[in-house]
């Protein structure tokens, strides 16, 4: 009883403190509603208001009201994203500097290195909560499973969750060998999905469902629907895989060029930019006629998981709109990190179908992207996604970091506008914060304490002045941000940005680029620059000092780290996690290798 009255006096006094207890139902009424919209794996390209051949008219009402960003970053990978998506904290200092499921023994010893979410953090959910709005979250959550590590225990008033890093789209089954089961749980118990689950229309109807529970109560909510699409395994309704059956028959080559002309022309790259060629993105020209034929569907299965989620949230505004509370709510859009390049390169081989079978899943051309099937686009196909970038997920190239981002809402001032300024994922939260009318917290008596406990705080700046058109810039030119995910690093400066890409696919040096002349990282400055390139060096160095930074182990490589730990925790399937582990890594190694004798 006296922990649970300490709880409710820390909560009421955290309010008092920092937001005010009470408010009229008048004023929280005229507070905007907030749906923060988290695509999963989507990249740069991948929306029509970004350049894409995808139908996705929801995306484009959105960005027709609201701010489009071309110069937005985020992690290269999705737990540390959403660390900082949810509290503004770099993902180090927020306990999440890499997905749990790649992080290396010698790190996890450390406090900061287990990949949840750190109770030294407060989440916007438990900060807008404290000020009276209804919190919600229907998606992947991918922090934590343990009851104090879920939604229901972060801030979140109903909660419908996956907590691992995927899963199956049409059932409730794990899509890697490394999960014993697809752990979904509701308001903090583990739960069960209905037999006519598919996770976009079904987290729709989740978020509806808590939404239509409060309503026309005069409090605003805010709804985190952390979408599984365009996650592994990539599915989709046959419906909105017909309509783009033969779209990508030219193959990937071509469907870069295509959006890289179409980012041009929309103003996301410069009229004088260039791309490089991935040395990863295989001869298109060099396969059967079969092999095109399945490659361009393994893409078209892709296409119809984006138009899928565009659908469904279009389902949500309509709801919005009919209840009478689209026009006072604020929409943000975004994706947790560029497009994923993991899977076999060739699909059809007996090795990868007996993997397959193993998990209960098949890649038949026929079913492809149905319930059953497993797909993904691989490399080659991910390249033209994030075009006409450099990389992709796991990889702190442009390609794998730079997404779309667009905040809008009838209430806010910039419609159909774009913005080049730099912004970062830690600046998602003090943008909510402050579109809500809420704060952040503040320091008292010397420390910053929130909820009884003392809290990191954000280092993410607020985007309202971009949307109000007061300034055309957040960051002086001369302050550093800096980035690190599992040894691949990065640290950005006015319009410059150092990184390095370790291997297979990078080469573990460090490079010099101007991003906003250069997005597509063609043109090493290091050498012309030299005193900017060691400044820059210098900036990342004291980065890493101030935010415990720990170094990769020698010879770390992400992707077999996964199998790795797979096979400490299961020694069961461990002949499927190695097998699993050949097929979604030796496309990379084979290209390195390709490289390295050419």
């Amino acid at each position: 009883m006296m922990e649970r009255a300490l709880k409710t006096f820390h909560a009421a006094l955290a309010a008092a403190l920092f937001m005010g207890i009470s408010q009229p139902a008048s004023a929280q009424s005229s507070r905007p509603n907030i749906v923060f919209i988290l695509a999963d794996d989507l990249g740069f390209t991948d929306t029509a208001p970004y350049g894409s051949e995808i139908n996705t008219p929801t995306i484009s009402a959105l960005a027709a009201k609201g701010l489009r960003f071309s110069n937005y970053h985020t992690a290269g990978s999705c737990a540390p994203s959403r660390a900082m998506l949810l509290t503004g904290v770099d993902s180090h200092r927020a306990g999440v500097p890499n997905i749990p499921e790649m992080l290396p023994p010698e790190q996890t010893q450390y406090s900061h290195y287990r990949g949840v979410l750190g109770r030294n953090v407060v989440t916007i959910a438990t900060l807008l909560q404290d000020q009276g709005y209804h919190t919600y979250i229907a998606g992947k959550w991918h922090l934590g499973m343990t009851p104090d590590l879920l939604p229901s225990a972060r801030g979140f008033e109903r909660s419908f969750i996956m907590a691992d890093s995927g899963a199956d789209n049409w059932e409730q089954k794990p899509y890697l060998p490394i999960y014993e089961q697809a752990n979904w749980f509701a308001d903090g118990k583990r739960t069960t999905l209905p037999d006519d689950f598919y996770s976009s229309r079904f987290l729709i109807n989740k978020t509806i469902e808590f939404i239509d529970s409060n309503a026309g109560d005069g409090a605003p909510f805010l709804a985190y629907v952390p979408f599984q699409a365009v996650h592994l395994p990539v599915q989709a309704p046959q419906e909105f895989i017909d309509r783009y059956m033969e779209t990508y028959d030219g193959g990937w080559d071509q469907l870069r060029r295509q959006r890289y002309l179409k980012a041009v022309e929309l103003g996301l790259v410069p009229k004088n930019s260039a791309m490089v060629d991935m040395q990863t993105t295989a001869d298109w020209d060099n396969l059967s006629p079969e092999q095109k034929k399945y490659q361009a569907k393994r893409m078209a299965v892709y296409a119809a998981m984006v138009e899928a989620m565009d659908f469904h949230m279009g389902r949500l505004i309509a709801y919005l709109k009919d209840i009478g509370e689209y026009e006072n709510t604020i929409f943000v859009f975004t994706s947790d990190n560029g497009a994923e390049p993991s899977g076999p390169a060739d699909p059809n081989t007996a090795l990868t179908r007996f993997t397959l079978a193993r998990q209960d899943y098949k890649n038949d051309y026929e079913t492809l992207g149905l319930k059953g099937s497993f797909n993904s686009i691989g490399p080659s196909f991910a390249s033209a996604a994030a075009s006409p970038l450099s990389y992709y997920k796991f990889y702190s190239g442009e390609g794998g970091m730079r997404v779309p981002l667009i905040i809008a809402g009838e209430v806010l001032p910039s419609q159909s506008a774009m913005t080049s300024a730099f912004a970062f994922a830690t600046d998602i939260a003090p943008t909510i914060l402050e579109l809500a009318g809420a704060e952040k917290p503040l320091p008292r008596f010397g420390a910053l304490r929130y909820g009884g406990r003392e809290v990191e705080a954000m280092t993410g700046r607020s985007l309202v002045p971009l949307i109000n058109g007061e300034q055309d810039r957040i960051y002086e030119l001369d302050e550093p941000i800096g980035y690190e995910l599992g040894g691949n690093s990065a640290l950005f400066q006015g319009d410059y940005k150092i990184v390095l890409n370790r291997g297979p696919v990078g080469d573990g040096q460090w490079y010099l680029y101007n991003i906003v002349d250069d997005p597509g990282e063609t043109r090493d400055l290091s050498k012309s620059e030299p005193k900017r390139f060691q400044e820059m060096l210098n900036a990342y160095v004291r980065y890493t000092k101030e935010n415990g930074v720990l170094p990769v182990p020698k010879g770390f490589n992400a992707q077999q780290q996964v199998a790795l730990n797979g096979l400490r925790e299961q020694a069961g399937p461990a002949i499927l996690i190695g097998i699993l582990l050949l097929l979604f890594v030796s496309p990379f190694v084979l290209y390195a290798r390709a490289r390295r004798i050419q």
